[in-house]
């Protein structure tokens, strides 16, 4: 079911409204001024928006757009008006509103363009989808294991619990399931357990009605009502409240919700997929889990591995995140060295993929050569303490350290002295023109390369 949020201050437009959307079972949320109608949007990500131009209270609907348009691009919105001007409708228009309705509302012409937008919308998703992909990469035994098996379960309805520690890629197997469902064309509500208060967990899943709580001003649509016929991606399920991990349960055992501070039963038809880096087994000796909760999510486990125990990815992974991080900055395509590969793949990497993804991140955007190489690790923030070590480990020769360690060196002083070759000549006891051999030789760069101490181009 579609939720679509109505922002007018005419009480008479907003039933005249949902009278039409009722009919056509669309679930209608309301808000009668710009600040309810923010806060709702915020709170609920509607499939669509009908928004007022003139409104009381100092925020109108052209403030309302801008605001919506920043927080979530892809929701189109519907301008209406009684009395707006061709200006008017020109600039929401530029701002992103998806078309302009003039009251009195017609009420095929209103279905009509409903339809037409949330088609839009549905088409504008699936493109980021195509394109945007997230992709398991890897070709080491374990990952080939991971695809087989969602190969062979995503099919099916299956409920599905992955381990893994934090930063080791738990969500993308997630995706990769629904995307081989026969949910697929359906939502993947995704949820992260731990990042939401015990208190507000409940209402997260399951939504609320409005005055069930202090400050639930309005009826909130949970996330398993979100994912109705589709997927939801419980993930770090293992820091949910034992209270909502009741509810979970119930909800799993009989296919049917209630909001908080409601008494109506809604059914609800998803499939879960849940994900932790905890030990749940252990949870449960120490009373944080249920184990009945437990055996109904564990009914296909997959286990995702640490980066260092397939150290073997890494060249694909990190090729993969510089040809991304260079479309994504608009940055020229950089290459990196098998020296550069050879320090990444002997790191520690405790935080996973992500972190790899980071570090690379940040060489890229910081390295001021096409070529990211060893010596670029000494003077960013990450380098391993033990750089020297790596440095021994991956040179193949005594000639290949000295010259890498002398790299590092000089680019180090450089960088202390802002670049300025005589006083870094100065500080090392070498001649100005020995010192530009070496940065030649080492091909030490930095923007603005090519000038001298004096900032006048060398010639």
């Amino acid at each position: 079911m579609k939720n679509v949020l109505v922002v007018d201050d005419e009480k008479s437009v907003r039933d005249s409204i949902k009278m039409i959307l009722d009919y056509e079972k669309y679930s209608v949320l309301f808000a009668e001024n710009g600040a309810k109608a923010i806060a709702s949007f915020k709170e609920n990500n509607p499939d669509a928006v009908f928004l007022d131009i003139k409104m009381p209270g100092g925020i109108d609907g052209i403030d309302v757009l801008r605001e919506m348009k920043q927080m979530n691009a892809e929701v189109p919105v519907i301008m209406i008006s009684g009395h707006g001007t061709f200006e008017t409708a020109v600039e929401a228009t530029k701002l992103g509103a998806y078309d302009y309705l003039p009251k009195p509302l017609d009420r095929d012409k209103l279905l009509i363009t409903l339809r037409n937008a949330l088609e839009h919308k549905k088409l504008s998703d699936e493109i980021v989808k195509i394109r945007g992909k997230e992709k398991i990469l890897g070709e080491s035994q374990k990952i080939k294991e991971i695809y087989a098996v969602i190969h062979r379960v995503g099919p099916t309805d299956a409920r599905v619990l992955i381990c893994g520690e934090s930063g080791s890629g738990k969500e993308l197997v997630a995706r990769a399931i629904h995307r081989t469902s026969k949910r697929a064309a359906m939502p993947l509500v995704e949820v992260n357990c731990a990042a939401i208060p015990a208190e507000l967990i409940e209402s997260e899943l399951f939504g609320h009605e409005k005055g069930s709580f202090t400050g639930a001003a309005n009826q909130r649509i949970g996330k398993l009502e979100q994912a109705d016929e589709g997927t939801i991606f419980l993930d770090e399920v293992g820091d949910m409240s034992l209270q909502a991990q009741a509810k979970v349960l119930r909800a799993l055992e009989e296919g049917k919700i209630e909001r908080v501070g409601g008494n109506k039963v809604i059914p609800v038809d998803v499939r879960v997929i849940a994900a932790t880096n905890k030990n749940l087994p252990e949870e449960i000796k120490k009373g944080n889990f249920r184990e009945d909760l437990y055996h109904r999510l564990n009914v296909i486990p997959i286990t995702v591995p640490p980066l260092r125990e397939r150290r073997d990815d890494i060249p694909i992974l990190v090729n993969a995140f510089i040809e991304e991080t260079c479309a994504r900055n608009g940055i020229t395509g950089k290459k990196i060295t098998e020296r550069a590969i050879d320090i990444l793949k002997n790191m520690e990497w405790r935080g996973n993929v992500r972190e790899l993804r980071n570090v690379i991140e940040r060489l890229v955007i910081m390295s001021v050569s096409s070529e990211i190489d060893a010596f670029d690790f000494e003077m960013l923030s990450f380098a391993p303490r033990d750089t020297v070590d790596q440095i021994v480990q991956s040179s193949q020769s005594f000639q290949e350290f000295k010259d890498r360690a002398e790299a590092a060196f000089i680019k180090h002083q450089l960088v202390q002295h802002n670049w300025n070759v005589s006083k870094t000549a100065e500080a090392l006891e070498m001649e100005r023109s020995h010192l530009y051999t070496k940065i030649k030789k080492y091909r030490l760069e930095r923007e603005g390369k090519g000038e001298d101490d004096e900032g006048n181009s060398s010639h």
